[in-house]
């Protein structure tokens, strides 16, 4: 009479356990959750390759991020606000140069915090999908833990008359439920830390979307205040309109007569009149700097530390060769591939490659006279600068160009923006992405060198096949 109590007592008469500890016979638990526990299922797949799953899941969050750019607009207000602030600024050559330089900045550093907070997302989109994938792998399980739970906490009132043949099992049955609890409680913490885990992933992607809706919003508006930017800093340097027709037309067939990138240079600084002067006072500048006493240099170089060089010089505020890892790269992307790297054809790549989002903004690595601007062969649109000490950077890729050949230009001013889509060039060849790219080339007395010297520690990456 004791021991059937006893096992009442601890649910052993309305939970019936098979030999396995972790299974419970349908029979025996509530109806329910009887009918609600799915059929045994098939041995799961193999685990997904984690670095194919994280490339799948960002172009996922890529594209929601460009079609959530889609519907982002600024407000009349805001639009307002924008124009009053240039319309604000004094009318110069030199404060509508900084604005903008200042402007480039901003927008590649929001465009870097949309790249981390896409990169943000893809991971905790992964780590939620193992959590699911998880959950739905063990679902049977589960089911059975919560069926066996449900019942154990209707703690049904305790059988008072029981036969002897119910006592002896009513015993087995408690031994096996001191095998089974344990397990369950280890199930079902299992379970709760997992829900908890989801929970917690949920929150964190809601907040970082939040926060990207935000950085997105105010990298429009940066856009926009660049746009107005270009517009009055072309009034201003804006000359003749045909002589200007008449270079571009010129080089634009001396482009097609090029056969290499050093033709094209010593075409372009011997038959268009704007890249032979300023290119001539550009080497002048240069020789005058190598003459001048070890005082004035360090004067100058005070100067130019100082963030405020002089915005009407015409040749680079520092040797080129001085610069080493102190450029910044001209875009916000992921490197593809670097300098030596095969290029997918059989050859060895002459420069660097990397993958940026639609309409990132192109700015100049250093201080440049801008030999050439427009379209060159399987190059695309390319822009081609003249950085002094021999060397010349090689940028293609872009889909608008914003400056023109024998403009001399700023470390950090904007060039160029990207397109929607990777354009199709030689330079571009055996990527397996659709990611607009931008193609760097450093060459030094014509020849191509490694750009990975030159550039800050921060951008310097390994390169990732961007699949």
């Amino acid at each position: 009479m004791i021991l059937p109590a006893i096992a009442a007592g601890v649910g052993v008469a309305v939970i019936v356990v098979s030999a396995d500890p972790f299974i419970v016979r349908a029979q025996d638990v509530a109806p329910e959750a009887a009918q609600s526990a799915p059929q045994p299922i098939a041995a799961p797949a193999p685990p997904p390759d984690p670095a194919a799953e994280l490339a799948a899941k960002r172009d996922q969050t890529r594209a929601e991020l460009e079609t959530l750019s889609k519907t982002i607009s600024l407000s009349t207000d805001k639009v307002s606000a924008l124009q009053q602030s240039i319309a604000d600024l004094e009318k110069s050559t030199e404060s509508i140069r900084q604005a903008l330089i200042d402007s480039a900045s901003r927008r590649k550093t929001l465009e870097k915090q949309i790249l981390e907070s896409e990169k943000k997302l893809a991971d905790l989109g992964v780590k939620e999908d193992g959590i699911r994938r998880s959950l739905h792998d063990r679902r049977g399980l589960l089911a059975e833990v919560l069926a066996a739970l449900q019942r154990m906490g209707r703690n049904p009132p305790p059988a008072l008359l029981v036969t002897p043949d119910d006592a002896l099992a009513s015993v087995r049955s408690a031994i096996l439920l001191g095998a089974v609890v344990p397990g369950i409680r280890k199930e079902t913490d299992k379970l709760a830390a997992d829900l908890a885990s989801l929970a917690a992933l949920q929150t964190a992607s809601a907040a970082e979307k939040a926060s990207l809706t935000g950085t997105m919003t105010n990298g429009i508006e940066e856009e926009r205040r660049m746009d107005l930017l270009l517009a009055e800093n072309d009034k201003l340097s804006r000359s003749n309109a045909t002589e200007l027709g008449a270079e571009r037309k010129r080089s634009e067939e001396l482009a097609g007569k090029a056969t290499s990138l050093e033709g094209l240079v010593a075409s372009m600084e011997s038959e268009i009149a704007s890249v032979r002067d300023a290119a001539a006072a550009a080497r002048q500048a240069e020789e005058n700097r190598k003459l001048m006493t070890d005082e004035q240099r360090a004067q100058a170089k005070a100067l130019a530390d100082s963030g405020v060089p002089d915005k009407n010089r015409i040749a680079p505020a520092y040797p080129f060769g001085e610069l080493k890892a102190k450029l910044e790269v001209p875009v916000a992307g992921d490197i593809l591939r670097q300098f030596g790297d095969a290029d997918g054809t059989g050859h060895e790549a002459m420069g660097m490659t990397v993958a940026t989002n639609p309409e990132t903004v192109v700015t100049a690595p250093a201080d440049g006279l801008v030999v050439f601007a427009g379209a060159f062969r399987s190059y695309g649109q390319m822009i081609i600068l003249d950085t002094g000490d021999g060397y010349h950077l090689v940028l293609s890729g872009m889909d608008t160009i914003n400056t023109r050949q024998g403009k001399f230009v700023f470390s950090g001013e904007p060039l160029a923006v990207m397109g929607a889509k990777r354009v199709a060039s030689a330079t571009a060849l055996a990527l397996e992405t659709n990611r607009p790219t931008l193609y760097i080339e450093f060459r030094k007395d014509g020849k191509p060198v490694d750009s990975r010297p030159w550039w800050t520690a921060k951008d310097t990456g390994k390169a990732r096949n961007d699949s």
